[in-house]
Formats: C-alpha cells, structure tokens, sequence
C-alpha cells in the first residue's frame, strides 16, 4: 500500500485512455487482493471526472464483486446515468481480466443552502492522547509483531490513533451497543485543497477499520487467522465538506452480526465537532478453525 501521502495522492490519479475510461495503477503491497478503499477511491475519483466544477458527490453506494488482482491495473468504465439542473449521477464498473469486480454507484450535487442540524460529536480524548494504532496491536489478541509490521507496512500514508472500543471495562462497554469503537484519523501529510482528492482519501480511509468492529465483542481482530474477512458492500454520505490532512473522528458502531456477515455504521466529524460523512457497510466476517468450531452448537453459543 501506499508509503506515504504521496503515494497515495499518486495513486488517486488516473490515467485517462479514451471518453469515461481510465486505468488505475496499483500500489507495492504484501496484500493478495485489492484493498477495498483503494478501488473505492480510484473509482470515485473517476466520476469526479465527468461533472461539472460546480457539483459536489454527496452519496455513494457500491458493491465488491470480485477480490482484485493486486499485480495488474484496474480500469474504470464511467457511465453518465443523468445530468439534471441539480443533480448528476454516474456509475462506474471496475474491471479486471476482463470481468467486473467493483460497482459504484455515485450522485452528485450542485452548492444549495437549506436546513441544517446533525448529531453532536462523541466526548473523546484528543488525538495526541491515544496510542497509535499499530502499537495498540502488540497486546491484542491476533496481534502481535508480524500484525504491527504489516500496518506500519502497508498503511504509513494514513495517522490512524485508537480512541478506544467497547470491550469490557472500557468507558464505551455496555449492553446496548456491544459492538462500537473510535479512531482518529488524518492523511499523514499534506493534501491538496480540492474536493476531489479529499473526498477521495475519506474514502480510502473509511474502509480501513469499519468491518472490524463487528469483531470487538467476538475478542478478534480483523486480521486474525480465525477470521475470513472481506468488503461486500459500502456506501458513504458526504454531508460537508472536509480537510483529509486535518483530524477526523471515526465513530464506529456494529448493530449487528449473524449468518458470516457483519454489519457496521460509521460517523465521520472534523475536530470542532462537524458532522462531515457517514458510512455503511457489510462485510463477510466469516469464522474459520476454532472460531467456528466454539460457534457449533453444544459449545456454549447458539
């Protein structure tokens, strides 16, 4: 994955081959399939190719077809569904070896002034008080030395600082909402002032962490090798605008988890509290060895 801010602004360009296609290059990365943010990102990035200056994404929704092939390009075909006096949407499929592994589905809109409200910002610890997120996972379970030097590997272009979760004994435990967690996060680096591009590393980031939260009650990480993880489908409300280089709240809750999916909501906030996305996703959480096995029935869960 991407080393460095550059890297990743590098990899959030595309190279344009004919009318709405592109191709997407890969990065170096140990990884044998896509990282989903990756593809959301590049994908969107082409849609923003296709709208006038004036309008802004406001929605995506998109499904994970196939696993991506990290050792070729990807290409993005853009389709221009509708331009309206407010409104345009685009959809984009990505394709590999000649079959689609991605669809995004993406609208957008013209500057309006209307209501406004939004839910308040969590009380948390400021970044600077909480531990970086690959030192948080020496002491957890399925961490340890190798999950430290892979996300300090593969995810050094994003400042990711854990503001704690819901397991037991912490601030965040409790009945209702058994599956929840917090992280702050940041491009580690500057980025450009525009739209696109800062909408584009929210993206990237905003796959990172969300599915395992469907984990925390479960005592597992996403990387455990109990687990088999995979993005099914994302969506994401881009409500106002954002800086990718400034701090951002990732409030992450999981409603639910059953039949090997996980489900997961995320609120996105920049510092002084604005409400600037939400996210949605399902993802396959799928337990493998013993994990399974403490699942059957007769093993002391249903």
């Amino acid at each position: 994955m991407p080393h460095t801010v550059t890297e990743l602004l590098a990899l959030l360009e595309l190279e344009r081959l004919d009318v709405d296609l592109y191709r997407g290059q890969q990065p170096d990365t140990s990884f044998q399939r896509v990282f989903g943010g990756q593809v959301a990102a590049q994908a969107l990035r082409a849609t923003w190719h296709s709208v006038d200056a004036e309008l802004a994404v406001h929605s995506l929704h998109s499904y994970f077809l196939r696993p991506g092939d990290t050792a070729v390009p990807i290409l993005y075909d853009v389709e221009r569904i509708r331009d309206g006096h407010s409104f345009a949407t685009r959809r984009v499929v990505a394709r590999q070896h000649g079959k689609p592994i991605f669809y995004l589905t993406a609208s957008f809109q013209v500057g309006e002034i209307g209501f406004d409200h939004q839910d308040a910002m969590p009380v948390v610890a400021g970044p600077e008080e909480c531990p970086l997120v690959g030192d948080l996972l020496r002491s957890l379970p399925g961490g340890g030395p190798e999950a430290v030097d892979t996300w300090d590997r593969e995810w050094a272009a994003l400042d990711v600082r854990y503001a704690g979760d819901s397991r037991a004994g912490s601030a965040l435990a409790g009945p209702d909402q058994p599956a929840r967690a917090q992280i702050w996060l940041k491009a580690a680096g500057p980025v450009p002032d525009d739209p696109p591009t800062n909408t584009g590393v929210l993206a990237y980031a905003s796959d990172l962490t969300l599915l395992g939260v469907s984990l925390v009650p479960h005592g597992l990480i996403i990387s455990s090798p109990q687990v088999q993880p995979a993005s099914l489908d994302h969506s994401m409300w881009f409500h106002r605008p954002c800086r990718a280089d400034s701090w951002m709240l990732y409030d992450q809750h999981s409603p639910s988890a059953s039949g090997g999916r996980g489900f997961a909501l995320g609120r996105v906030f920049d510092r002084s509290g604005r409400l600037v996305a939400s996210v949605a996703q399902e993802g396959l959480i799928r337990p493998l060895g013993q994990a399974r096995a403490a699942l059957r029935p007769g093993n002391g869960e249903g």
